[in-house]
């Protein structure tokens, strides 16, 4: 009994906070991106590819000229082109959207291990001491505070920054003119166009900051989360983060508590490797996480949808 509760305390102690959030800032990351086109009634199924896209060329970027910023910037310009390319197919041409997501998703796989082959004559991972990763903030003043110090201390940059991001997408999306322009333009376009709102330009806008911050996700998980690339290493993070969204409504603070779901399956799977559980069993989790994620948002809409209904008819 004695030696469960020390296994249990091993899994489940303080730095299982950090791990959980450090496992979670990439699908944070991909999940705010699809929150600002789903805001607009844009589903980016494209996410997956746009970071993975980010991701390789943050890495090709930093190793070549030895700058971090600058393969970060670059890997969000990548990312905008991207979300570009998908927002000319499907608003100018009418394109479906889910359809040039997957496209975009494949042709993402596929260009990364062409390039990979091309650049650094290689396959499967490349990783080399030119490669500069986006540095750790250490904080002086928490290193006499033992429980602080493990938890706030050495995060990666990126990772305080996506706190702050979620505060800012909070902000804008239900506080600002731009926001209340988006949310029209995604729930009632024409009643949005007859008060003088351009549809298509707000839905530019949306997928063009969908793309940066889909590329910032990337280069995150490049150069923050590892120091590396490796072929298809978004790992199905982009779809997560689409199922962390539908999660939370698109609301970037509820859509971040499902990411931690996620963050916090993989995190511990991790860690019940070490005590004999089988490896089929931890990849399943965070895919099995997913389901669940999605089977609950369902049941809320569907909740929801029934409850306006009766409101309706008793009105």
């Amino acid at each position: 009994m004695m030696d469960g509760f020390e296994s249990l305390g091993k899994i489940f102690n303080v730095s299982l906070i950090y791990a959980t959030f450090r496992a979670s800032t990439p699908i944070i990351y991909a999940a705010l991106c699809a929150a600002i086109t789903q805001q607009a009634n844009i589903l980016n199924i494209g996410t997956e590819g746009i970071m993975l896209v980010g991701a390789f060329t943050a890495v090709a970027i930093s190793y070549f000229t030895g700058s971090w910023l600058l393969g970060v910037v670059v890997a969000m310009l990548a990312g905008a082109l991207i979300a570009m390319l998908m927002a000319l197919g499907h608003i100018k041409y009418n394109s479906e959207i889910c359809a040039i997501g997957m496209g975009i998703n494949l042709f993402a796989i596929a260009i990364t291990k062409f390039l990979m082959k091309v650049l650094f004559n290689t396959n499967g991972t490349f990783s080399d001491p030119k490669i500069i990763p986006i540095p750790r903030v250490h904080l002086l003043f928490l290193e006499n505070i033992p429980i602080l110090n493990q938890l706030l201390n050495d995060w990666c940059f990126t990772e305080w920054f996506v706190i702050l991001f979620i505060i800012i997408l909070q902000f804008v999306f239900y506080k600002t003119v731009w926001g209340l322009r988006l949310r029209a333009v995604g729930q009632f376009p024409m009643a949005a166009q007859t008060a003088g709102i351009h549809v298509n330009a707000v839905k530019y806008q949306a997928m063009l900051i969908s793309g940066l911050i889909g590329g910032l996700a990337g280069a995150h998980l490049s150069l923050g989360y590892s120091a590396q690339f490796v072929e298809n290493m978004t790992n199905n993070r982009g779809f997560m983060g689409v199922a962390a969204m539908y999660f939370g409504g698109a609301n970037p603070g509820l859509t971040a508590v499902g990411c931690l779901l996620f963050g916090f399956s993989d995190s511990v799977g991790a860690r019940l490797q070490a005590y004999g559980i089988p490896a089929q069993f931890v990849l399943m989790m965070p895919y099995l996480v997913t389901v669940i994620v999605l089977a609950i948002s369902m049941i809320i809409k569907i909740s929801a949808a029934r409850k306006k209904e009766s409101s309706v008819i008793t009105n």
